[in-house]
């Protein structure tokens, strides 16, 4: 009973977490087609050139505080020393201060180094962004370690719907200061110059937007600190651990930390790379409309992509203290019933999304970016070859975090580089003799994803003998998610003949599609009503699934 209490306390929290994360990608995606409307898809791709980048900065300085933070407070706290936890909280304050500050002034000035001159504002306009994440991130790490994800997922909310304001607003703002008004001007260098101080606009919504979760999260730390500092004053512990020791104790788990987690998404750094920078060195490509691709590609398409991976992401933050404190006890057996537990929950619910993503890509891209015919059909078709990295990316997210939690921090840096140098290979491979064009990013961020599952996969197996069970896991939600795509383009289909509209097609085949397929679940025997009672609002499931005479 105890177990299962444990086991249904941290899908909880992980539930808490993911309905967060897809609540904020959601926002992300809501503002990005205003976004886009505002900047065109030319400073969507300024600004996501810019991203890129700001993004292998941040994952190299701060990026992954909070897991690190959150690994070796949950290890100190795991044995009741609440004075050494408390203090490490202070020396990871430190070290983010001295790091994340030398990380924001090595983006701002050394911004030439990474994009094309008319991004390097843009990328300049993150940097201080950085800075102020590192601190976001210890905070976000502290309470995470006592097992608490209702702070980070709130903050998480408010950054984004900041974010969703300001970037619009500063967007608008900077384009009418410049240009005077929001029209479009005819010549290049005036699209240019617009796109340019519009992308502007957009980085300052990302770093305001973090500024906003900070004053969240030092409001939650300020309503705890009495109770913080009464467990500390009561700790009985003889052991300080000084500061040097615990300097070194967070250098040496943040280091291998932020590499595994760098060198995992350096993916779409070397796509960017390669396609805006290598490529037009060996052919001769237009940079305007080279830019407006890959905003299609990374600001559209791979965000959708990305919307349900909240989930694994979610599920890996939460595991990450209880599997390194069960390894830490030597309960292995414990720790591979909650690895299989992860596991199986974010399957059922990652690959129904990924068969939902394929059979309905092009209404979706629609609805949420309601842009020209050939933009919405180039975005689709991206993202029917994307939607199958959501599965791999799912799974090699949560193996990546149960194998730091183990203490392996060094075997998910390894795969992901042999991972990173077999996709670059093939992106330039794809890119040079053939005509794919930008759709080879798509299956080479496909293949990187799917090597990286694998590998992680093999890794957690020889590290804890864990053996994956295929059925119940895989081979029936996969079956379940192939007959509820078909039903769900079906519905789509016959409802747009009928409407001739592709939104009011659209919600009818997604609220269909759902019930089918947990339906399909129960009935295959995909899950059973334990299992049920462990997702998010399960108990709401089970309810209904015994009204219905399923279970």
């Amino acid at each position: 009973m105890e177990k299962q209490r444990v086991n249904n306390n941290f899908i909880a929290q992980a539930g808490i977490l993911a309905a967060a994360g897809m609540v904020s990608r959601i926002i992300g995606l809501l503002y990005t087609s205003p976004l886009t409307a505002v900047i065109s898809e030319l400073g969507l791709g300024f600004y996501q050139s810019a991203y890129g980048f700001y993004t292998i900065v941040l994952l190299i300085s701060s990026y992954s505080i909070p897991a690190a933070i959150s690994k070796v407070i949950a290890g100190k706290l795991a044995v009741k020393e609440y004075r050494n936890a408390h203090r490490l909280f202070y020396g990871a304050l430190i070290y983010v201060l001295v790091v994340g500050g030398a990380a924001s002034l090595f983006l701002f000035f050394g911004a030439g180094l990474f994009v094309e001159k008319s991004a390097i504002p843009v990328l300049r306009a993150f940097a201080p962004t950085i800075f102020v994440y590192g601190i976001l991130g210890v905070l976000r790490g502290y309470f995470q370690a006592h097992k608490s994800m209702v702070q980070t997922s709130v903050s998480q909310i408010l950054e984004q719907i900041a974010n969703a304001v300001v970037s619009v607003g500063g967007a608008v703002l900077l384009i009418r200061m410049t240009m005077g008004s929001l029209a479009m001007p005819e010549g290049e260098a005036d699209q240019v110059k617009r796109a340019t101080f519009g992308a502007i606009g957009g980085a300052m919504g990302t770093g305001f937007g973090v500024l906003v979760g900070l004053l969240f999260m030092l409001g939650m730390y300020a309503l705890n600190r009495k109770l913080i500092l009464k467990r500390v004053r009561r700790d009985t512990h003889e052991q300080v651990d000084s500061y040097f020791s615990i300097m070194k104790s967070i250098t040496l788990v943040v280091t291998p930390f932020i590499l595994s987690t760098a060198v995992y998404n350096l993916s779409m750094a070397a796509n960017n790379l390669i396609y805006n920078k290598t490529l037009p060195a060996l052919r001769s490509l237009d940079s305007v409309e080279r830019y407006s691709n890959w905003g299609i590609f990374s600001g559209q398409s791979m965000k959708v992509a990305n919307i349900p991976i909240a989930f694994a992401s979610a599920m890996a933050t939460a595991m990450l203290p209880l599997v390194a404190q069960l390894a830490a006890a030597k309960k292995y057996e414990d720790a591979r019933e909650k690895i299989a537990s992860a596991i199986k929950t974010t399957m059922v619910i990652s690959i129904p999304c990924a068969a939902g993503l394929f059979a309905l890509a092009k209404p979706v891209m629609y609805f949420l970016f309601p842009r020209s015919e050939e933009v919405v059909t180039m975005a689709a078709r991206l993202l029917m070859v994307l939607s199958i990295s959501v599965v791999f990316y799912a799974l090699s997210t949560l193996n990546s975090q149960i194998l730091q939690g183990l203490g392996k921090l060094n075997a998910p840096i390894i795969n992901a580089a042999i991972a990173l140098v077999i996709q670059t290979a093939a992106a330039l491979l794809l890119l040079l003799y053939t005509d794919l064009d930008l759709y080879s990013m798509a299956i080479v961020n496909t293949l990187y994803a799917g090597l990286m599952c694998i590998l992680n996969q093999a890794s957690v197996r020889r590290t804890i003998g864990y053996r994956q069970e295929i059925v119940r896991t895989f081979l029936i939600p996969t079956l379940c998610a192939v007959i509820m795509g078909v039903v769900a383009w079906g519905v789509y289909e016959g409802l747009l003949f009928l409407t001739k509209s592709m939104r009011l097609a659209l919600i009818p085949a997604v609220g269909v599609a759902i019930p089918v397929y947990f339906v399909l679940l129960i009935l295959l025997r995909g899950m059973d009503e334990q299992e049920l009672r462990g997702l998010p609002k399960g108990y709401l499931l089970v309810k209904l699934a015994k009204k219905c005479r399923l279970l």
